[in-house]
C-alpha cells in the first residue's frame, strides 16, 4: 500500500502542478482502495511485481514532483 500511496502522490503533484500538504500527503484511503480493488488476493510474486511497477512510476515522476514541491517549499 505504501508503494501505491507514493506513486499516487507523485502523480497528483505532477498532474496539478501543485504541492500543498493535502496533495503530497493525503489520507491513505485511495491507496488502500486501489490495493483492495487490484491486489488484495494477489500471490506474493504478483505483489512484488506490482510494487516494482508502482515504485518505477513514482521514481519516474519524482524529479518533476520534486521541482514543483521545492518551488512551494514543501520538499
Amino acid at each position: 500500500v505504501q508503494d501505491i500511496y507514493r506513486a499516487q502522490n507523485m502523480e497528483r503533484i505532477v498532474a496539478t502542478g501543485e504541492c500543498p500538504c493535502a496533495i503530497r500527503f493525503p489520507a491513505w484511503d485511495q491507496a488502500v482502495a486501489t490495493f483492495h480493488d487490484h491486489h488484495s488476493d494477489a500471490e506474493r510474486w504478483d505483489m512484488l511485481e506490482a510494487s516494482d511497477t508502482y515504485n518505477r512510476r513514482a521514481n519516474d515522476l519524482r524529479p518533476v514532483a520534486m521541482e514543483i514541491c521545492e518551488a512551494a517549499s514543501n520538499w
